[in-house]
């Protein structure tokens, strides 16, 4: 039996080598050098040898593709880089502005050079692999925190399970777009139409249904494909280009779009674009724009990101599909904030694949700027391919029995006043019991921006509104399984889960909870930015104004907003009564008077022989520090290691602190 059992491990060891061959020949390079057939024999006799000898199984394994038990949710998964969103443009004279704000940016680099990708409609993931072999995958997420979907990556067979070559990195996380093509969107809508099931709109999202799937089986049913795009960090690999990167990723046997184009101009960037626009409806998957990168990974360092977006790329986006259909008429919406936000009310026409009934309008301004009227035969596109708004109003069509939009002076909803804040052009209720503002916050608070509690999506906050079984936040963490029993639509397990999934979010993260609570101008970004500086609760509602105004990127209109929200006394009654509740987020540390680096900024340049970037990054904040990602006059500090870019000179001219890594040690020391 022993002698049988090697005989097996070497034969499987040949038989994942050729699976992987045709298969990289098959799904990557889309060149096969054997017929289907011959591949599904090797496939059998795998499947036999693995059945009789499981102990033999590896993660690496072909047979992994076919997915597994079901889960009973996914986890959560901290990605070690952020990944960003990024800026659009929308025209010729916008890519030329985003170049000449690099040039500014650069100063001494009078030429650029760049790469062009198509810019896929799927969902971004990141592949993770550890000496070669695929060890974790998972969604985008908030950017800094997504979901772990490795077991559905495996069944997508353009995702290498080990990566080709004999010395693969020891880290690889890899960016990529997952995708659904379009005759294999076809095929599945027809195959779903037989069988009675409901039909996905587009391929979009269809494709990111398919990842989200608790039972990887189903996955692997779904005609999923995979592009590589990037990684999250350029040390990983020792290329100078994005463009030598997008190659090695390629022979590391990933799939990588073969209308990328290594562009020495702006000129060819944007006659590729234009070729891209002309080829897309003749592709076998959707894109909706293209993504431009500087070329140098040296540049993309030096140039940075700012809170949400890195300097170095943007996102070219096409013309939004458009259509012509009737306004019927306008609804005034009162947001979490108080803004009146008026709604048009469409006659549904499909654009793009999706049927669209509402559409934005912003604010009075924007209507009367367009000349809206109620009747109007209308223009209205999917801005981005994304969100509806109506164009123009095409006047020739006009009868004479339009009507103007009239503003409201009043709420909606609680009858106030509407005021116009000063240099604001959007209404606004200030009467701060307004229900429908209560309700949005409630909603806001528990969805998936906020506390992101399973169970209490908007029709349930607006059910429980409506019973007056929730007024405000702290209600939420009130709630019991037999008062939700009691209403229309619950059975006992639904309660449970519910209130279960309440009591898991009292310890969620501080930014979660800051994100959650909607203070005005504070966003998910700037709760973790804040979380980052204060580190508890209590050291944020205790932080001054100047305090609040060294953490980089708040203004002193995100400082006034955050001071106002703690100074106010319902506030602060409120905050009390969650505690008392038992939410506490995150975990204390030291009062941010014994953190010795309170205050500090700093910022690194050059290479640290002592620490890796993170780890000095780290220490930085665990200190009560904050790490600055550009040179500003925020800054306090500034650390050279070896080899330091031209921050030196500029951190020179205006007085920042500058110290080498002993000098770095001894502060943290």
């Amino acid at each position: 039996m022993a002698d049988e059992k090697e005989v097996a491990r070497k034969r499987l060891r040949v038989l994942r080598d050729e699976l992987a061959f045709h298969g990289h020949r098959y799904y990557v390079l889309d060149q096969p050098v054997i017929a289907d057939v011959e591949y599904d024999r090797l496939f059998r006799e795998l499947l036999a040898l693995e059945e009789k000898f499981p102990e033999l199984v590896t993660d690496d394994s072909p047979s992994q593709r076919v997915g597994g038990a079901p889960l009973e949710k996914f986890a959560g998964v901290q990605h070690r880089h952020a990944m960003l969103s990024l800026e659009n443009a929308f025209s010729d004279a916008e890519l030329r502005d985003f170049e000449d704000r690099l040039l500014r940016f650069l100063k001494d680099t009078p030429q650029l050079s760049y790469v062009a990708e198509p810019k896929m409609d799927g969902l971004a993931v990141e592949l993770v692999y550890e000496n070669g072999l695929f060890v974790q995958g998972s969604t985008r997420g908030d950017g800094r925190t997504g979901e772990d979907i490795t077991r559905n990556l495996k069944t997508i067979a353009a995702i290498p399970l080990r990566l080709q070559g004999e010395s693969p990195p020891v880290l690889l996380e890899v960016r990529g777009e997952v995708f659904m093509g379009s005759a294999g969107f076809k095929k599945m809508n027809e195959e779903r139409a037989a069988a009675g099931e409901s039909l996905f709109a587009n391929p979009r999202n269809a494709a990111a249904g398919s990842l989200r799937q608790l039972d990887s089986r189903l996955t692997a049913r779904r005609p999923l494909d995979f592009y590589a795009y990037g990684i999250s960090d350029p040390a990983q690999v020792a290329c100078p280009t994005q463009h030598e990167l997008l190659a090695q990723l390629m022979d590391f046997g990933l799939k990588v779009n073969p209308l990328v184009r290594l562009c020495p101009k702006m000129d060819e960037v944007i006659a590729h674009y234009r070729h891209l626009l002309e080829i897309r409806a003749r592709l076998d998957y959707e894109i909706d724009g293209m993504v431009v990168k500087v070329n140098s990974l040296a540049l993309q360092e030096r140039l940075g990101n700012k809170a949400r977006t890195p300097r170095w790329a943007v996102a070219c986006k096409f013309p939004a599909f458009q259509a012509t259909t009737r306004l019927l008429a306008v609804d005034f919406q009162v947001g979490r904030t108080g803004v009146v936000t008026p709604v048009a009310i469409l006659e549904p026409v499909a654009i793009g694949g999706v049927t669209v009934s509402r559409a934005t309008l912003h604010n009075e301004e924007e209507i009367k700027r367009k000349d809206l009227r109620i009747g109007d035969r209308v223009l209205v596109q999917r801005a981005g391919d994304v969100i509806p708004e109506i164009v123009q109003p095409i006047i020739d069509l006009r009868t004479g029995g339009e009507e103007p939009v009239a503003m409201p002076g009043h709420c909606p909803s609680c009858g106030h006043t509407l005021v116009r804040e000063e240099g604001e052009a959007a209404l606004r209720c200030i009467n701060g019991h307004c229900p429908a503002q209560r309700l949005r916050s409630l909603i806001h608070f528990t969805g998936k921006t906020g506390m992101d509690i399973e169970g209490l999506g908007k029709k349930v906050m607006e059910q429980l509104f409506a019973e007056k079984l929730v007024n405000d936040i702290p209600d939420i963490y009130a709630l019991r399984p037999e008062t939700l029993e009691r209403l229309d639509g619950w059975a006992s397990k639904s309660a449970e889960n519910a209130v279960a999934a309440i009591a898991a979010s009292q310890n969620a993260s501080l930014a979660r909870l800051l994100s959650a609570l909607g203070i005005r101008h504070v966003g998910e970004v700037t709760a973790a930015q804040l979380e980052e500086r204060f580190q508890t609760m209590e050291n944020l509602m205790a932080a001054s104004l100047e305090e609040l105004l060294t953490v980089e990127g708040i203004g002193e209109q995100v400082a006034a907003s955050i001071r106002d929200y703690f100074g106010d006394p319902a506030v602060q009654k409120m905050l009390e009564r969650l505690r008392q509740l038992g939410v506490a987020p995150g975990k204390r540390v030291a009062p941010l008077g014994e953190l010795p680096l309170r205050g500090a900024v700093l910022l690194f340049t050059g290479s640290l022989s002592s620490f890796s970037r993170d780890e000095a990054k780290g220490v930085v904040k665990k200190l009560g520090g904050q790490v600055s990602s550009s040179l500003s006059r925020k800054v306090t500090h500034l650390v050279c290691g070896d080899k330091p870019g031209s921050k030196l000179q500029k951190a020179e001219e205006l007085g920042i602190t500058i110290i080498d890594e002993k000098g770095f040690q001894q502060l943290i020391s």
